[in-house]
Order: structure tokens, then sequence, then C-alpha cells
């Protein structure tokens, strides 16, 4: 087992219990707390740490693998959760960012795939890294929002509605960003901005519902909130399936992303 993977569980220990005490500061005092906030902040830079040195070890990006890139949705997570509580101080947005970032940390624990260094020549692309990390954020952003949402359709309030909409419109930026840089590499590296296999009509579907989304907002439909938050949760739902779902379909075989397995 490689360096980096070895020592992991060590340095995902102290990013754990960094992100909780964090979270439990936060939720604990009433008003912003500049202290939760370091913690977590104590958090991300371990965990960043840790990609830096895999990224050096690999002599690649940690891209590659579903693995990989659930390191990088872990440290997008916190850094969501960190900039919720940050900009609208709801005090449990940092527990469920670190409940969530701990869930795929241990998924990587058990499961860590690891591959050798060598990258595929469809891999060594400019936009590689872009693609992946813009989607990976994106995710993150969305996940938050995603939540939120499922909060305001529980309560039957609408006081979360200004965050929803500031989460949904960054994540749909990046969202698109991702796809945008993502057909980018395609054309470099198939010849084709777009080839419509299993995980590239799951992304469309999931663009759609988010655009869908959008024009659903509380500026531009305030008297229906509700559906507003179906529609983001279905969107996210669509998320995981072009995310990790499409691996499990027949044609993910005959995929151009089957690097990805």
């Amino acid at each position: 087992m490689m360096l980096g993977w070895n020592i992991f569980p060590f340095m995902a220990a102290a990013v754990v219990l960094l992100a909780f005490a964090g979270a439990v500061v936060a939720f604990v005092r009433r008003e912003r707390s500049g202290g939760a906030m370091l913690l977590m902040a104590g958090a991300i830079a371990i965990m960043l740490t840790f990609i830096a040195m895999l990224w050096l070890t690999l002599q690649r990006p940690p891209l590659r693998t579903m693995g990989e890139t659930r390191l990088w949705y872990s440290l997008f997570l916190l850094v969501a959760g960190l900039f919720t509580y940050g900009r609208w101080r709801y005090r449990w947005i940092m527990l469920f960012a670190a409940i969530l970032a701990t869930v795929f940390i241990l998924i990587n624990i058990l499961k860590p795939e690891i591959h050798d260094q060598t990258l595929m020549p469809a891999l060594q692309s400019v936009w590689f890294v872009p693609h992946v990390s813009i989607y990976m954020f994106s995710y993150a952003l969305l996940g938050c929002g995603t939540l939120l949402s499922l909060v305001a359709l529980v309560r039957g309030n609408h006081d979360l509605d200004e965050a929803i909409e500031r989460l949904l419109y960054g994540g749909v930026a990046f969202l698109t960003v991702g796809m945008l840089t993502g057909a980018l590499w395609a054309k470099d590296a198939w010849g084709a901005y777009w080839s419509w296999d299993a995980k590239e009509s799951w992304a469309a579907v999931t663009w759609a519902l988010y655009l869908v989304a959008l024009h659903m907002s509380p500026a531009i439909t305030p008297r229906r909130p509700r559906t507003l938050y179906v529609v983001i949760i279905l969107a996210f739902l669509a998320l995981q399936m072009c995310w990790y779902g499409v691996n499990y379909l027949p044609s993910a075989a005959d995929s151009v992303h089957a690097y990805n397995q």
C-alpha cells in the first residue's frame, strides 16, 4: 500500500475530530463562533494537506478513481459547510457537513481504491483537474442546498429560502462550468464535445432539473417554494446517478468514462 494511503486513517481521524468539534461549538453557541470556524478551517487544512501529499506520491492529480473523488468531495463538503455557517449562521449546517464528510472518509478507509501512478491518455489533458475539481465543488454546494431544502420542506417555513437560493445559484454555476470544461476535454480527447453515453445523458438530465429549479426560485415564483424544494431534491438524486450510479448500468462498460471504474 502506498505511503499516502497508509497515513490516511491518522490524518482522517484528525479531520473528523476537528470537524465535529467545530460543529459542536457552532451548535452550542447561538451567535456565530470564531472558534467553531477556526476548528473547521483546521480540518479543511489537514484534508487539503493529505490531498497534496497524495498528489506528490502519485505524481499525478488524485482525481482518477471514485475513491480519489470522494476525498475532494469530503474536502469541499467541509468548505461548503463552513461557508454556509459563516454567511448565514445556520448552527447545524457544519454538523451535517462533518457527518457526511465522515461517511465518505470511512468509505475510503474501508475501500481505498489504490491505483498506480499512470494516467491513461484521455486523462492527460489540461482540462482533467479543473473539470473534476469544479464538479466536486458544485456537488458540495448543491448537497448543502439539498439539505436545507429537506429541512424547509419538513418544517413548512421559508426562513431558509435565501440560503437555498444562493447555494443553488452557486452550485449550478459551477456545475455548468464543469460541463463546459468536460465538453472541451472530450473534444480534445475523443474529437467530439458530447457523446451521449450514460454518464453524459444523466449529466444532461441533472443540469435540466437544476435549470427548472433556478426558474422556480423564490425571486421568480415566490408562491411555490415547496415545489422548488422537491425539484432540488430530485435534481440531487439525479446528480448521484450521474456521479456513481451509472457505473452499475450495463451501458457503463461501453462508456468513454469507463476509466472511472
